[in-house]
Formats: structure tokens, C-alpha cells, sequence
């Protein structure tokens, strides 16, 4: 009978430090200990303690079950990852098949039933699985995507419901692929990323070096095992560290984002915890201002709060500090970081107990062009994103290719051991992004001292009249206006019947009188002048019209694809 008792955090097995040759002996390693994974309901109720060792047993014997359903070294079995028990048996039952296991995201709140059997079904074409297996409330939807696609749809609980019949189980080695990860989508869709054993390893290596892990560590995660920190970051690697993990499920964050926080207030150890900047300024945002935070939460021991996945804003991380430093919370246990699924995950880790760094650069080195004689100076704040993790190199270049010198924005690239094979089946974008060895992350940045700086995305700086623009500027500009918060606004440019590009500005707007609706398109064409000098199409949109990447991302992108084919309709307002 599984006990109630949480996984131990201290452990008398020897630490190991992702120091194996595959996925499969990191979990053989971490089940001769006490550690394990622990699953939570929404209040934060522990309903599930699964040690490493029980986790190893079920893996194996889902292998034999994946086995006997036909699945061979080498094939893609496709599992919508739910956070919970029956996923990681699944997962670690497919590596030890030696087939690939490939993450498949959960619905989200952003899109209805068909949207998310199209995306299923888009990723079910670029993977070829033999088998999509889901949990039997998705039976439906996934079931649909699966028969579309002509790939075997399994309830989970049907294939785990079968008999296990031990048989030997194939041998992998480190440059085998361990896993498909598909990247968030903000950019390349779908690409599934290949990323092999020893790339794996690498990495995990690397977090538990960059992150200085200690033996009273443990730690917290509501981050969807779909995206590549909630699966790399908060499920692989405290395996292959033997690291005891406490989970909620990310719909559960999303209803109770506090419940994280008393999760972490309850750990009588040390914390280490991830959240991209919208989860630190949820629960900033919950606090009211007439409790102290300090009455229901302990946050002294939160050793690590990293933070990643998006681009970081200081003032919603001040805004934390401000709302939870009397709960102990420290501004130093701030963890910037960078990665990409490309890289396996991390990229740099800012060292622990420096905390969130800011430097203030002016526009026109953001844009790389003169200000004009009537503007005034503007500066955006930068956030230190780091380190380059142990083994992996960081570069910045040209458009062309042209290293450039520290201080100098341009393209990151970076290389190392943990960086992908390629795009599955996708030798073009490979090509595209890969070049000796280096990949091109698609984003901006500098060097400074030793430490990177990420400015934006490539692919989403608006170019008006030769001149550059990063969409966040103007977003941000629209935020500061009363009523709007982060993720309401996508900047984008477009080109006007004219033939002239132009920025687009799509506005979710909550309220529904016309004057009202008038009178905020006027005050945010007005600010969007004033910091940017320039003029743009405003449009008022419904609230939760904003697409998002399959990790919470908002997708500029797919906001302007959207809008240009008449698919989001702006609220029509009488000149």
C-alpha cells in the first residue's frame, strides 16, 4: 500500500550528479534510495508519495506491457503529459523499450476542443508515432487526434491494466535519442527536438553544478511536464540527481497559485523552485494588501527561486520581493537562467546568491540606429540572465555570422555537449539554426563580463522605416496604463493597403461601452507615440483572445496570423 508519508529529502544514499551513461541508469541509481516524487491535489494534500525505487519497478514493467503492444528500439510512443504517476511510469517505460518517448501538451484554457485535436494532431504528423497513450479523460479528444492521424490511441489505465510479462530489455547507449521534445511553438512549430542520453546527462550535470545542490534540497513544481523546464528542469533532473520533487498540477497552480508557496513553506528543508515572471506576479497579484504574508507563509528556506522560460521582468520580481519579503523571502534566492529545448534546457544559470542583476541600456543601442534631435533618451532595463552552464559556450554575432566583441548586441549562439542531434526528420530547419557544431537560439543579446543579457526574439522586432523596434517595448509602454496587465497586449508589425510596414497593437479590452472602448484606443494610440514615436494600428480585442505557446507563452506570431486571416475580430468602434 503506497504510504501518505512524503518521499524522504535526506537520503544516506551517495549523491551522484548525473554522472551515468543513460536516462535508464540515473533511475536504477535513484531507486536503491529513499527519495522520491510527490504528487499533490489542488489545495497542496499530498495524494501520492511515489518513491524512486516503486517509480523503477512500474517503468519496467510498462516496458514489457510497451513491448508486448509491439513497440520496437527506435519508435516514437507519443504520451500526453499529465503531471502524475501513470505519466512517469510511461515515460521511463518507453526509455527502457528503447523507443522515444515525445511529450504531448494538455488542453489549455486558450483554445477549445477542436483547437487542441488540431494540435495534437500537428504534432502526431511530425513525429510518426506508433502510439499516442492518454489519460482516459482526454480519451475523447486525443482518441480524435490519434484516428486522424492514423496513429493507435491507448487509455492509459487499459495499458497498465494488462499483464506484464518480464522479458530482457534492449541495451542503450549514451549517443541513442532519449527523448522528442517539442520547443513552445512562440517561433519554429512543430519541430520535435532530438536529444540523446549523453546530451541529457550533460545537462542535468550541469544544473546540479550551476545550481550548487546540497543535501537538504528538495524541490517544488507546478511547471507542465510538456515543456522543457517542467519536464527537463523539474522531473529529469531530480532523478538523475536523486532529488525529492513535490508537484502540483499546473490547472491546480493556475486555480490556487498560493498553494505553491505553502508548499514550499511546509518543506523543512531547502528549496529549489522554477516559475517563468507571470507565476511570481500571480501570486503577488493574490496577496491582498490588508494581509501580511507572513501570517500563512515561511519562504526563508527558499534557497533557489529560479526563473526562466519568458523574458524576465524586474519590476513584477521587485513586486515579489515587496509582497513576501516579510514572509522571508530573500531578493538574493532570485535564480535568472537561460535555455532553450535546442540546448536540452540550460544554457546559463546566474550563480546562487546574486540574484536578479539589471542593466539599463539605452534605446538606440537596442535599435542600433541614432536617436532623433526631438527625442528624448530612453533606457530598457536588461536582466542578467547568467552564466553559461558548465560545458557549453555562448557566442554573439552578426547577422552574418561576424563574432562580435562584449557589449555588442546580435544573435546568441551557443555549443556544447547538450545541444540537440536536430530537428526529427527535419534537415532543413536543422540546417537552418546549426551551423559547425553551434546553434543559433533565435534570440538577441550581449555579453558582459562573463555574463549574458537577452534582449527579445529575433524574429519578433518590428523593422518601421530601417529602424528597429522590440515588440515588448511597446507592450510594456500600453501595461503601464491603468487596467492592463502583462499579456493583454501583442505588437506586431503589419503592412498597411499603403504598402508601408506598421506596428498592430491588439488590445484585450473588458469593458463593453463604446465610449469607454473609444476614449482607452485613444490614451493607448497616445502612449504608444509617446515612448515610441510612433503611430499604430490600435485594435480593442475580447479578453482571452491572445494565443498562447503550448507553455503559457504568448505567441506574437500566431497573434498576427491570426488577426490578418479575420480570425480574431477586433471590437468595431465608431470614429
Amino acid at each position: 500500500m503506497t504510504t501518505l508519508d512524503p518521499t524522504a529529502t535526506h537520503d544516506a544514499l551517495p549523491r551522484r550528479f548525473a554522472d551515468f551513461a543513460t536516462l535508464g541508469e540515473a533511475l536504477d541509481y535513484a531507486a536503491q534510495g529513499k527519495r522520491g516524487l510527490n504528487f499533490h491535489d489542488a489545495r497542496g494534500t499530498l495524494t501520492r508519495a511515489y518513491p524512486f525505487a516503486e517509480l523503477q519497478q512500474d517503468a519496467k514493467a510498462a516496458a514489457w506491457r510497451l513491448m508486448a503492444a509491439g513497440i520496437a528500439p527506435g519508435d516514437r510512443v507519443a504520451l500526453v503529459a499529465e503531471t502524475g504517476a501513470e505519466f512517469a511510469a510511461l515515460f521511463f517505460g518507453t526509455v527502457y523499450a528503447g523507443a522515444w518517448p515525445v511529450p504531448l501538451p494538455l488542453p489549455t484554457s486558450f483554445g477549445g476542443k477542436e483547437s487542441y485535436i488540431d494540435q495534437l494532431s500537428v504534432q502526431l504528423s511530425s513525429c510518426d508515432p506508433v502510439m499516442l497513450i492518454y489519460p482516459p479523460e482526454l480519451a475523447g479528444m486525443a482518441g480524435a487526434a490519434a484516428e486522424g492521424c492514423g496513429v493507435r490511441g491507448v487509455d492509459w489505465s487499459d495499458l497498465l491494466a494488462t499483464e506484464a510479462v518480464p522479458v530482457a530489455l534492449p541495451e542503450a547507449r549514451g549517443d541513442d535519442i532519449a527523448y522528442l521534445q517539442y520547443s513552445s511553438g512562440s517561433t519554429r512549430f512543430p519541430h520535435g527536438v532530438a536529444i540523446t542520453h549523453h546530451a541529457l546527462l550533460n545537462n542535468l550535470a550541469a544544473h546540479s553544478h550551476g545550481m550548487q545542490l546540497t543535501d537538504s534540497d528538495r524541490c517544488i513544481s507546478w511547471l507542465p511536464w510538456y515543456h522543457d523546464m517542467g519536464l527537463v528542469g523539474c522531473f529529469l533532473s531530480p532523478i538523475a540527481n536523486q532529488v525529492s520533487t513535490d508537484y502540483l498540477k499546473t490547472e491546480d497552480f493556475a486555480r490556487r497559485p498560493l498553494a505553491w508557496l505553502d508548499l514550499i513553506s511546509r518543506n523543512q528543508g531547502t528549496s529549489i523552485s522554477y516559475s517563468p515572471t507571470f507565476g511570481y506576479d500571480i501570486c503577488a497579484r493574490r496577496i491582498s494588501s490588508q494581509t501580511r504574508a507572513s501570517d500563512r507563509f515561511d519562504l526563508s528556506r527558499w534557497r533557489l527561486a529560479g526563473n526562466g522560460a519568458d523574458m524576465i521582468r524586474p519590476d513584477v520580481m521587485q513586486g515579489f520581493v515587496d509582497a513576501f519579503a516579510d514572509a522571508g523571502f530573500k531578493a538574493s534566492a532570485f535564480l535568472p537562467s537561460y535555455g532553450l529545448a535546442e540546448a536540452t534546457l540550460a544554457v546559463s544559470i546566474m550563480p546562487p546568491g546574486e540574484g536578479i542583476r539589471v542593466e539599463l541600456v539605452e534605446e538606440t543601442q537596442l535599435s542600433g540606429v541614432p536617436t532623433g534631435q526631438d527625442r528624448p533618451q530612453r533606457y530598457r532595463a536588461i536582466v542578467n540572465c547568467g552564466k553559461p552552464v558548465r560545458d557549453m559556450a555562448i557566442e554573439i554575432r552578426e547577422e552574418d555570422g561576424t563574432p562580435l566583441p562584449e557589449r555588442a548586441i546580435g544573435k546568441v549562439w551557443c555549443a556544447g555537449p547538450s545541444v540537440m542531434v536536430g530537428y526529427f526528420r527535419d534537415e532543413e530547419a536543422t540546417d537552418a539554426c546549426m551551423k559547425d557544431g553551434w546553434l543559433d537560439t533565435g534570440d538577441m543579446g550581449y555579453l558582459s563580463d562573463g555574463y549574458i543579457y537577452i534582449v527579445g526574439r529575433a524574429k519578433d522586432m518590428i523593422i518601421v522605416n530601417g529602424r528597429n523596434h522590440w515588440p515588448q517595448d511597446i507592450e510594456w509602454a500600453v501595461e503601464q496604463l491603468p487596467g492592463f496587465k502583462q499579456g493583454d497586449i501583442a505588437a506586431f508589425a503589419i503592412t498597411t493597403p499603403g504598402g508601408e510596414e506598421t506596428p498592430a497593437v491588439l488590445v484585450q479590452c473588458r469593458t463593453s461601452d463604446d465610449a469607454e472602448r473609444s476614449r482607452l484606443r485613444d490614451e493607448i494610440r497616445d502612449r504608444v507615440r509617446a515612448v515610441t514615436g510612433m503611430n499604430c494600428v490600435i485594435e480593442l480585442i475580447p479578453p482571452r483572445t491572445l494565443p498562447r505557446t503550448s507553455s503559457g507563452k504568448l505567441s506574437r506570431a500566431k497573434a498576427r496570423n491570426l488577426y490578418l486571416s479575420g480570425e480574431i475580430k477586433p471590437y468595431a468602434i465608431a470614429a
